[in-house]
Order: structure tokens, then sequence, then C-alpha cells
């Protein structure tokens, strides 16, 4: 360039315009949303098509199930036998006198029914190391039986599928001390008796 104009120093004039950056950045940005959405787009109809309905279907039929398991609860609390239902055998297999009888007192107190007080058989006759042996029919095993197995936790519990009638034995073992604390064993019929609530999952997923 001639004239009066010169050019001094060593930086030279721009000779073309500054790149639109904002323009290019804000395009790219653009591209990059419209292609997610028609991702997303895309697997929602694949969801549709292919499993979408049964993962709802099975989240009805779950909703469905659940008040069945929770009108249940209140009809198996009603199943659960009373004291006063329950007649009790009481034999001692021990060298201690009196044992069975004094037992067997204290079942009567806490409204147990008595049958029999007297030593135990030669099966059971000084060969029962533990606490005791809670010995019924095999229907017992889930009625009457856990029932006065709350009177004395440590029991084994057995069962007779020849035996008749719905009368339990307790046959007091040489680990016996006594029967359970009556407030605990009492809490523990109350616990076998108590509904079951619905948890608070199984209500939020519904």
């Amino acid at each position: 360039m001639g004239g009066q104009y010169k050019i001094t120093g060593d930086k030279y004039p721009r000779m073309r315009p500054a790149r639109r950056r904002g323009r290019l950045a804000f395009a790219g940005v653009a591209c990059a949303t419209v292609l997610g959405v028609l991702g997303w787009g895309t697997l929602q109809l694949i969801d549709v098509f292919t499993g979408g309905d049964e993962a709802s279907a099975a989240g009805a039929a779950a909703c469905r199930t659940a008040p069945a398991r929770a009108s249940a609860s209140p009809a198996a609390a009603a199943a659960v036998l009373k004291p006063a239902q329950v007649t009790v055998n009481v034999l001692n297999a021990t060298t201690r006198k009196g044992l069975a009888q004094q037992t067997a007192d204290e079942l009567k107190k806490r409204g147990f029914r008595i049958g029999e007080v007297t030593n135990a058989p030669a099966e059971f006759d000084k060969k029962v190391d533990g606490s005791g042996v809670l010995l019924g029919p095999a229907a017992a095993l889930k009625g009457s039986l856990p029932v006065l197995g709350t009177q004395l936790p440590a029991a084994e519990r057995r069962t007779d599928a020849a035996r008749k009638g719905a009368t339990l034995d307790l046959i007091i073992g040489n680990g016996f001390t006594g029967l359970a604390k009556r407030a605990d064993a009492d809490a523990a019929l109350a616990e076998m008796a108590a509904p079951q609530p619905t948890s608070a999952a199984e209500k939020k997923d519904c």
C-alpha cells in the first residue's frame, strides 16, 4: 500500500472477518440435542413393542396379589389356638421328684388343659438331656405345638404320624430349669396371633 499511508511495526491488519465461533458452537449443541431426542424416542418404541407390555402386566399382577397377602394375615391369626384349647400330658424324664406336678400346676394357671401327670415312658426316661421334648401328632406341628412351645422355647419339637388324638406331651428333660417367664410367654402368644401388616414398599409399588 503506497501513498501517504505506511505500515509500521510488526503487526498487520486483519484482511478477513473473524470466525463466528459462537454460532458454530450453538449449532453443534443443537445437533447433539436433536440426536439425543431421536435416540430416546427410538428406545421408547422398542420398549413398547418388546417388553413394555410384559412389565406392565407383571406390575399389575403384583398389585392384585398384594391385597390378598394382607387379608390372609388376619385369617392366619384367627387360626392360632388358645391355651384353653390345648391339652398337655406332663411327663417327668428326670430323677427329680414332683417336677411333673409342679410344671403341670403352672401350665394350668396359664390356661392350658392338663391330661396325665406322671413319669416318662422308658423310651424317654433319663434320656432327655435338654430342657424337654414337646411331642404331638403331625397335625399339631403348625397348630398346638407352637402354642405350647411359647412356654418352653428351648424344648425340642417332635411329631408322631401314628399318634391319635390332639393331646400333646411335655416331657421334662435333665436340662429343665422351669417354664419361660409368664410375661415372655404371653408376649410370644400375642405375637403369634397378631396380623402381619402390609409393608410400605408393597404399597408404594402398587
